[in-house]
């Protein structure tokens, strides 16, 4: 190995550029790559400054707006007690039983019956969604709660009469088919 490596030597013996620089040549070298460093730095940053910008500024406007944005808590039933959420379920899981039954029920017959009693339990549903903000300014008064809970009884009742009415219908209209046979 040491013989290639000496033949490769005297292969290139006059080759090899032996003149001596000129006076002050490390400081121009020192100086040109200085230049080219901080060219190369300062493209970088330019390119980096403007979109560390903006980015700063979309999370300063972020959390601006999601600290500024007040947090509204669904206060209903459900969040004052355990009995109440229970109690709340139990309400939601009938209503919706019934709300089943009636349009199982729905017939050409049956339509107005049916979406009149829709019509009183959209307005019974407005009605507990100003119960629920009257529950948050009031602190948990005992006299919403109560509002609310007979809000439920009530939008049962409607579903409940309107199932006995489209029964009675039901009744009547085959008691009529059997006395006209």
């Amino acid at each position: 190995m040491k013989d290639k490596i000496e033949q490769l030597f005297e292969g290139l013996d006059n080759q090899f550029d032996i003149e001596v620089p000129n006076l002050g040549h490390q400081q121009r070298f020192i100086d040109k790559l200085n230049k080219t460093e901080s060219k190369v730095a300062s493209r970088k940053t330019n390119y980096w400054k403007p979109l560390l910008a903006v980015a700063a500024s979309v999370v300063l406007i972020l959390s601006i707006t999601l600290n500024l944005k007040p947090t509204i808590t669904q206060n209903d039933l459900a969040s004052i007690s355990p009995e109440l959420a229970e109690t709340q379920n139990f309400f939601s899981s009938t209503i919706a039983f019934e709300l089943k039954k009636l349009n199982k029920n729905k017939s050409p017959e049956t339509e107005k019956l049916v979406n009149d009693a829709l019509k009183r339990l959209d307005q019974l549903e407005k009605e507990y969604k100003t119960l629920k903000l009257n529950l948050i300014e009031s602190g948990e008064d005992q006299r919403v709660i109560y509002a609310m809970i007979t809000n439920f009884q009530n939008r049962i009742d409607v579903l409940q009469s309107t199932l006995l009415q489209i029964e009675a219908l039901k009744t009547l209209k085959q008691n009529n088919y059997e006395t006209t046979i």
